[in-house]
């Protein structure tokens, strides 16, 4: 059966204004900028914490401070503390990212760098270090109310981590041993101990971090401090995964059975 010489002329015009139309474009979020560092979900005192990258993070709240207490102590990040940076601790937010809080008692504003996860206290949105609350009033009263926003500063200071913040997690999955596959009976499965805190949040919060690693945990010892691990582990493997762990920043991390 022949087609009408109309019909396949519009046919012909139809197929070819499709052809000229452009796909749509699915549009994804940006992905983490180099160097930041996300985290897994974590449960302090039966609550669980679900970190992401919210670049539209815009809150109001309570904001509190720490000081000489974790004073050159690791943060959760693997970085030592230092109460006299303009630094922050944020349940969720990457580290590091910045923040700008503002205090709405006196309106003073202050940009601080997320390096730390906290307070685990309800109704409060952020723990400034000791410095960043002088600066913004908040060190008299001890709490304040604030606005805090996330914020992009330009250049390189915006997305370089220092020294001591892993990297972003590798493209290759963690080289741990299945459990069919296991080491000889008489070898000895290996951990590697990366910190030992007094503080359990922030060793749950560090343990969050590491489990791109690995199976990774925090748990009590006798002395009353928080141990957190990566393993267990082959034996044969864990030499090299702690040589991954120092390079990402932990350089007191060892191994340990």
């Amino acid at each position: 059966m022949r087609s009408h010489p109309l019909f396949a002329l519009s046919l012909a015009l139809v197929v070819a204004a499709c052809a000229g139309k452009p796909k749509p474009v699915a549009h994804k979020p940006p992905p983490a900028a180099a160097g930041i560092k996300i985290g897994r979900p974590y449960e302090v005192f039966g609550k669980t914490y679900v970190p992401r990258d919210d670049r539209s993070y815009d809150e109001r709240g309570i904001a509190s401070w720490y000081g000489p207490t974790f004073h050159a102590k690791p943060t959760a990040t693997g970085e030592i503390y230092n109460q006299d940076d303009l630094t922050a601790a944020h349940k969720t937010l990457p580290m590091p990212s910045w923040v700008e809080v503002t205090n709405l008692d006196n309106g003073r504003s202050l940009t601080v760098r997320i390096n730390d996860r906290g307070p685990f206290v309800d109704g409060r949105i952020i723990d400034l270090s000791r410095r960043s609350a002088q600066l913004l009033g908040v060190d008299g009263p001890g709490l304040a109310k604030v606005r805090v926003k996330r914020v992009f500063p330009k250049g390189d200071w915006a997305m370089a981590a220092p020294a001591a913040v892993p990297a972003v997690a590798r493209a290759e999955p963690p080289r741990l041993a299945a459990p069919q596959q296991a080491a000889p009976q008489q070898a000895v499965a290996r951990y590697i101990q990366v910190a030992a805190l007094s503080d359990e949040p922030r060793a749950k919060a560090l343990a969050s971090l590491l489990a791109d690693f690995g199976p990774t945990a925090a748990t009590p010892t006798a002395a009353g401090l928080w141990r957190v691990r990566i393993g267990p582990l082959a034996p044969e493997l864990a030499d090299d995964l702690l040589l991954e762990v120092r390079a990402a920043g932990y350089a007191d991390a060892r191994v340990t059975s």
